[in-house]
């Protein structure tokens, strides 16, 4: 009876600990310990809300990542101007970092992460907002017969000003022109989506490790992970779906469309993919609100009566005098963070990282903010085939890379030093690989007076023009782009610039024909005709997107398969006292020196690249037609390399320091009689642990 009433009273138990151990401090380490080991209500419902949350908040920014051109095309703007829309989650994020990291846990945390989905949702509605307002999309096109006769309207003759698509009005450029500035309302969108993702991963993870049992914790992150992983593929594939989808599907008679996917005009219907984001969003954090601030309240009231009465002990001792020992702990804090900040700048090693990190992780901000974009250039490939091939070719290779670096790291028990070599190995073969980009691309797409002579020779830039005494007697505006492909393969800006008389046909099945700088091009050629839309990319290019689909793949194989190699050198290395602010700064510095400025830049570099601007109906330059595919190319993967040559460079500084550092540390444990592993659970010296944490966060976040 005497063991039976022992093992149900808790209070008991907890009294008899209390004795036996005469330190207070053995006492308080003891409660959080049965705090955790208690199989509390809820977790799992807490779990699959996070598990939601996580898939929708990628999801959402996936949609983003897939509308990237259409943006472009459907506000008229220039790739830098949607990389600074795209870096406007980073801002939101940082705005509110600082505040919920430290507010955010004193507070409800369930309800803390419900209004953070709210503001989440509110900003992707925001973000679609524009679609409703700003009317029917207009792009460049002539006014074609509706009949199937021939025409007497001669394109080579016809003064193309701003043609419109049937049955939509003539612009009004003081009405328009606050549409011009729509784009705006995206931007704030995509802020108030970065402050309401904040709460989400800080506020879920510490939830999780307060009420979940200390053994399931790293099974119920991972489990978060592995879902979200899911967000970006059903991301891409939606938004494959919906860029064969015509902007204003629904709204007009699709019959008039005159332009398809492939055309440099088409925008598809993005909208769509940002309204079903904010409800998806909306739906997560629904079930946060019914959720209680703490789990398992019985022993919480047990734990918080202990406490109570030890502050009311306190209270009658002292008096007033936890106020003052309260503000004297809060300057000593300040004064310790101050301290630690020094402590870790102070470190030559952690400066070579951050550093290292900095450069690492805008490259790749970069890299994937405007992938799918260079497939569409450089291949010809339509925005719907891009971002299907990143949905089903390349985000699962990276699934299985990080599955199979975890594996291997369990199964072989690697140490610090071996964890180190194969993260740098396989990193570093991944950057190898890169080079290879340099050689599969395709040669410029041939257009008239842009890219090749309209004799259909190449020349250089300064001697093309799109005005040849072919077509010197059109009248044709040369702010217009709408491509026709004619019999001789030459792609030419307009059925106007390729001299075309005449037209049969209607709609899409438009065919211009007597067209003059056709017969120039092919004597050969005698009745020349010309249909709408581009040429087909050559066999050759064809060809190489296949290889460069191969090796990106084999290269995303190698990044993610060194991340949690990377991640675990993070986890292994860092001082308990330092850890936080380590990562912190890490993060703090790649987000507001990488992840906000890359895009721009790398969008103004690309835009260097343009050879043909789309004119707005006002006169302001739009969205960019055509690029030259070679300098665009040698730019794009040439920033990528110039940012990371010198970020390997100084991680290999890093890795010799480490491996001269750790490999003492062993061999003093080894003559010690310690295990190999043990002086990572110990004090280790400050600079070079610094230095190993904020290598291995960098390397994850870069090979992700």
């Amino acid at each position: 009876m005497k063991q039976m009433d022992t093992d149900s009273t808790n209070e008991d138990k907890l009294v008899m600990e209390v004795n036996t151990e005469p330190s207070e401090e053995k006492t308080t380490n003891k409660l959080p310990i049965r705090k955790k080991t208690t199989d509390c209500q809820g977790i799992k419902v807490f779990l699959a809300a996070l598990t939601f949350t996580y898939f929708s908040k990628v999801f959402a920014g996936t949609m983003m990542k897939s509308s990237f051109t259409q943006l472009e095309r459907r506000f008229s703007i220039s790739s830098s101007t949607a990389g600074f829309i795209d870096g406007g989650f980073e801002m939101g994020n940082l705005l509110v970092i600082a505040f919920v990291s430290y507010f955010g846990a004193k507070c409800h945390r369930p309800k803390m992460i419900a209004f953070g989905c709210f503001i989440m949702s509110f900003g992707s509605f925001l973000m679609a907002m524009p679609h409703f307002f700003m009317g029917y999309y207009q792009y460049d096109t002539l006014p074609l017969t509706s009949n199937n006769s021939i025409s007497s309207i001669s394109p080579c003759l016809f003064n193309q000003t701003v043609p419109m698509i049937k049955g939509m009005p003539s612009p009004d450029c003081d009405h328009k022109v606050a549409t011009y500035y729509a784009w705006i309302f995206v931007l704030l969108g995509n802020m108030l989506r970065g402050i309401g993702e904040t709460p989400i991963t800080p506020l879920g993870i510490s939830y999780l490790d307060d009420f979940a049992r200390e053994e399931d914790v790293p099974l119920y992150i991972s489990f978060l992970h592995t879902i979200a992983m899911i967000g970006p593929v059903a991301g891409f594939l939606l938004g494959s779906v919906l860029a064969r989808l015509y902007v204003d599907i629904g709204f007009v008679d699709m019959d008039t469309i005159t332009i398809t996917p492939t055309d440099s005009r088409w925008v598809g219907a993005w909208w769509l993919g940002f309204l079903l984001a904010g409800v998806i969003t909306l739906i997560s954090g629904i079930p946060f609100l019914f959720l209680p601030k703490n789990l398992d309240k019985k022993e919480n009231l047990c734990i918080q009566k202990n406490l109570d009465s030890t502050e009311n002990n306190t209270e009658t001792s002292h008096g007033q005098k936890p106020d003052v020992e309260e503000r004297v702990a809060y300057s000593g804090q300040l004064k310790e963070f101050f301290r630690s900040l020094k402590r870790i700048f102070g470190s030559k090693m952690y400066v070579i990282l951050l550093c290292s990190s900095l450069l690492n992780i805008s490259s790749f901000v970069g890299y994937i903010t405007y992938q799918a974009k260079y497939m569409e250039q450089q291949y010809g490939l339509p925005m719907s085939r891009s971002n299907f091939i990143i949905g089903v070719a390349v985000l699962p290779v990276v699934s299985i890379g990080i599955f199979t670096g975890g594996f291997i790291m369990k199964k072989y028990k690697l140490g610090i030093i071996p964890a180190t070599k194969m993260g740098f190995i396989l990193s570093f073969i991944g950057f190898a690989l890169t080079f290879f980009y340099l050689m599969v691309g395709c040669d410029n797409h041939p257009v008239a007076g842009l890219t090749v002579s309209y004799d259909g020779e190449a020349a250089a830039q300064n001697q093309l023009s799109l005005s040849s005494a072919c077509n010197s007697n059109c009248t044709c505006a040369t702010s217009q782009w709408d491509p026709v492909c004619g019999d001789n393969g030459l792609t030419y800006v307009s059925a106007c610039f390729a001299g075309c008389k005449n037209i049969t046909g209607s709609k899409k099945k438009t065919v211009f024909h007597n067209c003059s700088c056709i017969e120039k091009a092919d004597a050969a050629v005698r009745n020349s005709s010309a249909v709408l839309g581009e040429c087909r990319r050559s066999d050759e290019c064809s060809r190489n997107f296949i290889y460069y689909i191969i090796i990106k793949a084999v290269t995303n194989f190698m990044y993610a398969l060194s991340s949690i190699p990377m991640y675990m050198l993070l986890i292994r290395c860092v001082p308990q006292d330092l850890k936080s602010l380590a990562v912190g700064l890490l993060m703090l510095v790649s987000r507001s020196l990488g992840g906000i400025p890359a895009p721009v830049y790398f969008g103004a570099l690309i835009d260097k690249t343009c050879l043909k601007w789309a004119s707005t109906p006002c006169g302001q330059k739009g969205a960019c037609r055509l690029y030259d595919a070679v300098q665009y190319r040698h730019s794009f993967y040439g920033l990528i390399l110039g940012l990371r040559v010198p970020a390997y460079l100084l991680g290999f500084i890093f890795f010799l320091l480490v491996k001269k550092h750790f490999g003492e540390q062993e061999a003093k444990a080894a003559e010690d009689g310690c295990k190999e592993d043990a002086p990572l659970n110990e004090e280790i010296k400050l600079k070079d642990t610094e230095l190993s944490a904020h290598q291995s966060d960098a390397e994850m976040h870069t090979c992700l």
